[in-house]
């Protein structure tokens, strides 16, 4: 399978044509246009949350392993947590999981999102560009934005009467990832049709301390398709995704003395950690997954509906996801599923913006979702088959005279949770728990009938001011609303994929936050620039610690999966991200970018006042970072060679000495130095059609690190000697994308 995968990557290489879609997004650039809002156009320096948006440009010049840490390399005080290259999870400002809302074309994502090895499901060569909101948006979308947004836009926008084609083709050398990616655009006599298609996989990764790290190779296939009906600004789109993911997930088991990777061939007492195989070179330099693997498949259908009326604007949207998550981890019977959750969501979107009146903008609209969630054949049900309903109001308003721009506006949010009894049993002949009728013998009760409902208000108010044409100050003010998702109140068992025991609690009350924002924007012609600073407090902040047993060390399974406790308490979290980039006219092509961010986060429990690292500081916090990158574009004089631009990038980031180290829950993380290295040139062929050849070697020292954010730090299943403890990040990698544009 993976020569048909090298052969369409070649054949891709060799396709000269595709024109490149025009970016109408200017990268840093305050006048750009925000796509994620409630008014019906609204700027970046209007509106009062700082802001960053990721261009095209941006995004093809980043060379990453997955869409979210192209993001992270482009937005100051956005981080993720790795598991792996091609699993990331999104946090914004010390925030993640359900706190971080991703939206796709207007959608919010809906793929069982709580799990720490669960990745966003999106294709990440149908991105035309990006934005991530910093800060509290609860106003916009209800729960789950407590922390910011994250939005996604495709390709689908070109001019009226014409057709575009773009194929993408890449490689990267450390796993030996090879993507290809192919998007056709047309808009002709008022209908528009786009179709995408892309294919990606993955070895091992490795770096100089490892190796090559067992189980962590992917095999993604994705499908997009729109058929729309557009005419003056009125519009009609009818949109088809579907993703699919065969993901390993490590589970770190080495040999004792070597410390070369082992696997899992006994189940239960039989699987002895320190008596397993050492898996072999040829499995370990292979494309072929492991028979325990995830397998992940997300199918999206939905309507984007847009229309002009005497009385205002209409935006009506409303969409269907399919999230199939099936986690295999029984390697004496590989086609059974540890977990197979099926989560169906049907969600919906509907706003009203009236025409303006004066200097004053209104909008008003609804959004909310039905969610349907069943365990299906499985032997491992760490949540309920449940039923949710959420729904939330608002009202916004806009006022806008001279240099002042003033916003804010309220909501009101409503989410109904229920779930019937679940009840388990032992499967004679597998010897594996199955789901059972409440009158089997012997039957065990997991989940107990349940229903609550949660509510909330989340309001907002902040102002942009004008300084000068080249300065704004902004201002925000916003109180939001987040509800416990499924796991933190009703998880109780073994997530295989993420090798964690989760017991929640049905007890815990919404997460409410109070932020404060203020931002400084420059843009001069010689330097722009961009200062943050926030302050936020949370009520009944949850968060994760591992139990320990009675000698004080990690209660831990057979297979060394360990047991974390959601708890909640009082928090606090405050930090800020700055900008600076120099572009001297008089250096006519030279840039140097810098950005730096950091945030800290502390429990405000009580008990845990002035204990440092042992309860006092939140888990989960990125350390400071500190990103540089200096770039010269050369215009060539020749026909069909239009440019050239070296570019050399040096990343820092500090030790992490503010950990939660209560129960061994995290570890103190040293600081590291990363640097990277490319260019990119563009080739003219002919009127329409473009060549874009992108080359970067990411790690040039091949350091051997591991983030604090990185989740396979923490795999080591048996205690060893060794100074060299859990898995490490990704060695050097040198990357090649090729991009045709017709």
């Amino acid at each position: 399978m993976w020569k048909l995968y090298l052969l369409i990557s070649a054949l891709s290489s060799q396709l000269l044509f595709s024109q490149k879609l025009k970016d109408s997004l200017k990268e840093n650039s305050i006048e750009a246009v925000m796509m994620t809002g409630l008014s019906k156009k609204n700027f970046v320096k209007d509106n009062p949350l700082p802001i960053k948006k990721i261009s095209t440009d941006m995004i093809e010049k980043t060379h990453a392993s997955n869409i979210i840490d192209v993001l992270v390399q482009n937005t100051p005080g956005l981080v993720s947590v790795k598991t792996g290259p091609n699993v990331s999870k999104p946090f914004i400002r010390g925030l993640g999981y359900n706190r971080v809302l991703t939206l796709y074309d207007g959608h919010r994502q809906e793929g069982q999102q709580w799990g720490d090895e669960h990745g966003i499901e999106i294709d990440s060569y149908n991105i035309a560009n990006a934005e991530v909101i910093k800060g509290p948006s609860s106003l916009m979308y209800g729960s789950d934005a407590i922390a910011g947004i994250i939005s996604f836009y495709p390709y689908s926008s070109i001019p009226t009467n014409t057709e575009s084609t773009k194929v993408i083709s890449e490689y990267q050398t450390n796993h030996n990832l090879i993507g290809t990616g192919f998007i056709w655009n047309m808009n002709k006599n008022n209908w528009v049709i786009s179709t995408a298609s892309s294919l990606r996989l993955a070895k091992n990764y490795r770096n100089s301390i490892d190796k090559r790290v067992y189980n962590t190779g992917f095999n993604e296939k994705n499908f997009s398709l729109l058929v729309g009906y557009q005419k003056a600004n009125n519009y009609t789109h009818l949109n088809l995704t579907y993703y699919d993911n065969s993901q390993g997930i490590p589970d770190g088991s080495r040999a004792l003395g070597s410390r070369k990777f082992t696997r899992q061939i006994y189940e239960d007492e039989e699987d002895v950690i320190e008596e397993r195989p050492t898996v072999s070179d040829k499995e370990l330099n292979s494309y072929s997954l492991p028979a325990l693997h995830q397998k992940i498949q997300h199918l999206r259908m939905y309507t984007n509906n847009h229309y002009e009326t005497s009385l205002g604007d209409i935006y009506a949207n409303i969409g269907y996801q399919r999230n199939n998550r099936i986690e295999y981890s029984h390697p004496t019977q590989p086609s059974q599923a540890g977990m197979f959750v099926r989560l169906n969501t049907l969600n919906y979107s509907l706003r009203f913006n009236p025409i303006n009146k004066g200097n004053f903008e209104f909008s008003v609209g609804t959004n909310g979702m039905l969610q349907n969630n069943k365990n299906k054949d499985a032997t491992d049900f760490p949540i309920p088959n449940y039923n949710l309903t959420d729904v939330g109001l608002f009202i916004y308003t806009k006022w806008s005279k001279d240099n002042w721009n003033i916003s804010g506006g309220i909501r009101y949010d409503y989410r109904k949770l229920h779930w019937d009894d679940l009840y388990i049993s032992e499967d004679p002949q597998t010897g594996f728990d199955r789901q059972v009728s409440a009158n089997t013998p012997e039957a065990d009760l997991q989940f107990e009938n349940y229903q609550k409902k949660f509510n909330g208000f989340s309001a907002s108010l902040g102002a942009s001011y004008k300084l000068s044409p080249e300065v704004y100050i902004k201002a925000n003010v916003g109180r939001a609303y987040r509800s416990p998702n499924i796991t933190e109140l009703a998880s109780n068992g073994l997530d295989p994929g993420a090798h964690i025991v989760y017991l929640g609690n049905k007890n815990f009350k919404p997460e409410f936050s109070f932020q404060e924002d203020l931002s400084l924007i420059a843009n001069y012609s010689n330097f722009s620039g961009e200062l943050n600073v926030f302050n936020n407090n949370m009520d009944n902040f949850i968060f994760l610690t591992v139990l320990l047993d009675k000698d004080g060390k990690p209660i831990t399974d057979n297979q060394g999966n360990r047991t974390y406790q959601y708890q909640q308490a009082k928090a606090w979290l405050y930090g800020f991200e700055a900008y600076l980039s120099l572009h001297p006219q008089a250096l006519k092509g030279w840039s140097f970018s810098n950005s730096i961010a950091t945030v800290y986060g502390v429990n405000r429990k009580p008990e845990f006042k002035n204990k440092a690292t042992q309860g006092e500081y939140l888990p989960l916090m990125a350390p400071l970072k500190w990103l540089g990158k200096l770039e010269k574009s050369f215009a060539l004089a020749k026909k069909s060679w239009k440019n050239i631009s070296p570019m050399l990038e040096a990343e820092f980031n500090a030790a992490q000495n503010r950990y939660l180290g209560l129960n061994h829950t995290e570890t103190y993380t040293p600081s590291y130095f990363l640097l990277n290295a490319g260019f990119s040139t563009q080739w003219q062929l002919k009127t329409s059609k473009r060549l874009i050849f992108n080359f970067q070697v990411n790690n040039i020292l091949d350091k051997a690190y591991q983030s604090h954010l990185s989740r396979l730090k923490y795999f080591e299943q048996t205690e060893t000697s060794s100074k060299y403890q859990g898995i490490y990040n990704m060695g050097r990698n040198f990357t090649l994308k090729l991009i045709f544009n017709y």
